[in-house]
């Protein structure tokens, strides 16, 4: 579920965009079918890093489906480039031993060479964009940058409504309890968390965040009593934070509050869980009375929605 703004995307931030792509990838030799000096074009050589960053992760290279979901290709010209770069020797393409359905790929000793000899120029190209600015330029635009990968990755993300007993939205509480649990004193018992029927249908609703395939937040809700809506387990994974996702689930869950019918949100957190205490307060909840007796909660909320039925 990709939610449009209201108002259309002023043409001149698009431009500026779209002004930025064309330089850069003019600048980095992104266009040439030497990449890098090397004998192959862009798209081969990042394949070969992907490769590469798959097997430091697994030990035993990775999967083409992994692959294809991580770059956006098609399954067709993904089969390509891998079977150019086999027959070229840099990377052999086997069975994977736990499912023979799926296919694997990992580099060879020459394409280990090669990657090597790729991150070494990279970092001499690297090195030399930089080298012409002064310090403070340069923390200027190593700042810059880092943000702007934060906001096209948080641009890139998608929220979608799923069934509450979907295996993503069990595996993202799975992850929620787990984070938790580590987190809180007490630990964290299981059972407290959202029946799939109680965040399902006419009852509640239950988000997931996606990147690249890969389920990475989750938000819930569900009715507390009539009018009145329930906000639980709005968590992101470790590798997604300080992106701005945990308010975006918490915006769709309002949203979805909005459409259910409640003219309130409540939700309540642990003591420990201050930065979420912060989110929720940025975010227009005010704090208030225990709602509801809950084994884990020393705070509770609310927030009075705008546009309820």
């Amino acid at each position: 579920m990709r939610r449009e703004n209201t108002e259309p995307v002023p043409a001149e931030q698009v431009a500026t965009l779209r002004r930025f792509n064309r330089y850069f990838t003019r600048r980095i030799g992104a266009l040439d079918d030497h990449y890098l000096g090397q004998d192959r074009p862009l798209g081969e050589a990042r394949l070969l890093f992907e490769i590469e960053s798959g097997d430091i992760e697994s030990g035993d290279g990775v999967s083409l489906r992994e692959l294809r979901s991580r770059l956006g290709l098609d399954a067709g010209y993904l089969s390509r480039m891998a079977k150019t770069l086999e027959a070229q020797g840099v990377v052999r393409i086997g069975t994977d031993p736990a499912d023979n359905r799926l296919r694997r790929v990992e580099l060879t000793p020459a394409g280990r060479v090669e990657i090597k000899e790729q991150n070494r120029r990279a970092n001499a190209l690297a090195a030399g964009l930089l080298d012409t600015l002064s310090e403070p330029q340069r923390a200027e635009l190593t700042h810059a940058m880092a943000t702007a990968q934060r906001l096209l990755r948080l641009a890139a993300i998608t929220v979608t409504l799923v069934d509450g007993a979907a295996e993503d939205a069990r595996g993202c509480l799975d992850g929620y309890a787990a984070d938790i649990g580590a987190r809180f004193p007490e630990g964290f018992d299981k059972s407290d968390l959202v029946r799939p029927e109680e965040v399902t249908g006419d009852a509640g609703a239950f988000f997931v965040a996606y990147e690249e395939g890969r389920p990475m937040a989750c938000g819930a809700l569900r009715t507390l009593e009539p009018g009145v809506g329930e906000i639980r387990h709005v968590w992101v994974h470790p590798e997604a934070r300080r992106l701005g996702l945990a308010r975006r689930i918490l915006a769709e869950l309002e949203r979805a509050a909005v459409e259910h019918g409640f003219d309130v949100v409540r939700l309540d957190t642990h003591a420990v869980l201050t930065e979420a205490q912060a989110m929720y307060r940025a975010c227009g909840y005010t704090e208030i009375p225990a709602y509801v007796d809950h084994v884990y909660a020393s705070h509770w909320f609310e927030k009075r929605l705008a546009g309820a039925r």
